[in-house]
C-alpha cells in the first residue's frame, strides 16, 4: 500500500510538473510564451489559452506576437462558449488591427458571440438586435463573402424572433381584454416583421380582435372599429392572397360586414 501511495505521489508530481511547464512563467521570451499559449489552444485547452494569450498582448505591445494573441484570445473565448467575453475581445482586436487580413472573419465572429448571447423570446432581447445590427452591417462591408447567406440566415432566424415577442405581446393584450393594446402589438408585428411567418397569423388576429373590440365598444366607437377589421382584411389578402388562413380571415370579415351593417341600420333608425 505504501509503494502504491508512492508511486501515485510521483505521477501527481510529474504531471504538475507538466502542467507548470506548460503555462507561461516570469521571465519567459516573448517567442516562448506565445509558443505555450498556442500550444494550449491547439491542444484545446481554452481556459489556460485565454489567459496565456492575455498576457502575451500584453508582454508584446506593438508586435505581430501581441496582435495574433489578441485574435486568439477571443478565439478561446468563442470556443469555450464564453460568447460575452468573445464579442469583447473581437471588438478590441477590430478597433486595434482595422485593416488585418482576418478582419473579416473577426467581424463575422463578433456577430455570432451575439448571436449565440440571444435568449428565448420572453426575455430580454438586447443582444438579438445587437446581433440583428452587426451582421447586417457584415452583409453590407463584405457582399461578396462566402458568409453572407449564413448571415442572412441568423438575421431571418433573429427576426422571427422578435416578431414572435411582438406577437405573444398582442395574444397577452387581448387574453386579458386589453383590445387597444392588442390591435397596437399586432400592427407593430405586422409593421416591422412582415416577413416573418408572424405577420400572416397576426393580420388575420388582427381582424378578430378589430371584431371583438367593436362588439365591446359604445355604439359610436362601433363601426370605426368594423371598419378597420375589413381594412385589415383587405391589407390581408394583398399581402397574402394564397394563405391557408384566408378561409378563417373571410369568416372574420364576414362577421365585421354584418356588425357594421348592424350598427348603421340602428344608428339610422334611431336618427
Amino acid at each position: 500500500m505504501k509503494k502504491h501511495g508512492f508511486l501515485l505521489f510521483i505521477l501527481l508530481l510529474v504531471g504538475g510538473a507538466c502542467k507548470n511547464d506548460s503555462l507561461i512563467r516570469p521571465g519567459d521570451p516573448i517567442d516562448v510564451a506565445y509558443n505555450k499559449a498556442m500550444s494550449l489552444y491547439e491542444n484545446e485547452k481554452y481556459g489556460d489559452a485565454a489567459e496565456a494569450f492575455e498576457i502575451v498582448s500584453r508582454m508584446g505591445r506593438g508586435t505581430d506576437y501581441s496582435k495574433n494573441s489578441q485574435y486568439y484570445l477571443a478565439e478561446s473565448y468563442f470556443k469555450s462558449g464564453r460568447y460575452l467575453l468573445a464579442a469583447s475581445e473581437y471588438e478590441r482586436y477590430i478597433s486595434y488591427y482595422p485593416r488585418d487580413e482576418r478582419r473579416e472573419e473577426a467581424d463575422f465572429k463578433r456577430a455570432l458571440s451575439f448571436y449565440e448571447q440571444s435568449p428565448r423570446y420572453r426575455l430580454d432581447q438586447e443582444p438579438t438586435r445587437r446581433a440583428i445590427q452587426l451582421f447586417q452591417l457584415f452583409n453590407n462591408n463584405y457582399p461578396n463573402s462566402e458568409r453572407v447567406i449564413e448571415s442572412a440566415q441568423k438575421i431571418d432566424d433573429l427576426r422571427n424572433k422578435l416578431a414572435k415577442k411582438s406577437y405573444e405581446s398582442a395574444e397577452f393584450y387581448a387574453r386579458t381584454e386589453m383590445y387597444k393594446a392588442a390591435t397596437i402589438y399586432y400592427d407593430l408585428t405586422i409593421d416591422q416583421y412582415p416577413e416573418s411567418k408572424w405577420a400572416e397569423v397576426a393580420l388575420v388576429d388582427l381582424i378578430a380582435i378589430y371584431n371583438t373590440y367593436a362588439e365591446n365598444s359604445v355604439e359610436e366607437k362601433q363601426p370605426e372599429r368594423y371598419q378597420k377589421a375589413i381594412e385589415t382584411y383587405e391589407k390581408f389578402l394583398q399581402l397574402f392572397p394564397n394563405s391557408e388562413l384566408r378561409a378563417k380571415a373571410e369568416t372574420e370579415r364576414d362577421k365585421a360586414e354584418i356588425g357594421l351593417n348592424k350598427v348603421n341600420q340602428g344608428i339610422a333608425l334611431s336618427n
